[in-house]
């Protein structure tokens, strides 16, 4: 059985799509005092539970990242207490995946935090999109399923056929992502330095490498405010590449992004849709659809089948 969350209904609607069957009905709301409600409309008595849930904002169904997370663990609560077989969470979107470590002394790792909820609250295993980090997979005791939206996006550029490519990774930490986009579209790498002085801040430094007269893409694994990544585009158009474009895998878009790309020089910036697009969005973002990737993972593990042979064992970011 499938239901669908408030974090991203549209892509539950698409992987329901791919898989030949409808979301189950449920009542999901927020009550007057803002708190989140959740009930099954039907038995789920011996199911196994998909509830998929991206911990995202939504505007179009009113919810916070902490309303999704929220409403996900009553939804997985309600599941076993009504005594499904499984409950499998599927997170399109893992929120605090990116505060996975201590940056600075007395602050909480977030990302184990979450995970450890989501166990207590009783979900069997987690299928995921590109988490931030590897290590968020040890933070988790019972089975975690990290699918990739890597390949799908390759094969939009590589649709493209831009001439003269060369990928850029925005920092070094994501220099072994990049080497891997690079690799499976023939083109050439270069490297950013950037500077971290404070949350959601970055300086750009400068280019590693030859972009000068070539189509130069900066692939990262999540956009949030997006304003390192067009300084990062204006850089490599100051050291004399011809164009520019941008890829990640999931499209946060907060504050200023949709502002700041609109101001910037990419020609597209493509993210996948593990996040909803929100209706203002620039005509240069460009959204690739994940739910095929997701409905195969759900597939594998509905009859038992292995996640990671439908990426001939390739199945992460990094």
């Amino acid at each position: 059985m499938l239901f669908s969350g408030r974090g991203n209904p549209a892509l539950a609607s698409a992987i329901a799509q791919e898989l030949g069957v409808t979301c189950s009905p449920l009542t999901l709301k927020t009550f007057s005092a803002g708190e989140v409600y959740c009930r099954f409309d039907e038995p789920v008595r011996d199911a196994d539970v998909f509830i998929v849930q991206s911990t995202c904002m939504n505007e179009m169904t009113g919810v916070t990242p902490n309303d999704a997370l929220v409403e996900l663990l009553l939804m997985i609560d309600a599941a076993i207490g009504a005594s499904a077989h499984r409950v499998i969470a599927v997170m399109p979107w893992f929120g605090y995946s990116r505060q996975d470590k201590k940056s600075e002394l007395r602050e909480p790792i977030s990302a184990r935090l979450i995970a450890h909820v989501l166990e207590s609250a009783g979900a069997h295993r987690v299928l995921t999109v590109d988490l931030h980090a590897p290590q968020v997979q040890g933070f988790f005791t019972r089975p975690l399923d990290e699918t990739s939206a890597l390949l799908l996006l390759v094969d939009y550029f590589r649709g493209l056929q831009l001439e003269d490519l060369v990928v850029v990774s925005p920092d070094v930490g994501r220099v072994k992502l990049n080497h891997k986009f690079a690799e499976k579209l023939g083109a050439e790498l270069a490297l950013m330095t950037k500077e971290r002085p404070a949350q959601q801040v970055a300086e750009i430094g400068y280019v590693i490498g030859d972009v000068k007269g070539k189509t130069a893409l900066i692939v990262d694994d999540i956009i949030d405010t997006a304003g390192t990544l067009c300084a990062a585009a204006q850089t490599v158009l100051d050291e004399g590449a011809a164009r520019v474009y941008a890829a990640a895998t999931h499209g946060l878009f907060s504050g200023n992004a949709f502002e700041n790309i609109r101001n910037s020089p990419f020609e597209q910036v493509v993210v996948t849709d593990t996040v909803p697009l929100r209706a203002d969005a620039p005509a240069n973002v460009v959204t690739v659809p994940v739910a095929s990737l997701l409905a195969d993972g759900i597939h594998q593990i509905f009859t038992g089948g292995s996640v990671s042979r439908m990426f001939g064992g390739e199945n992460q970011l990094i």
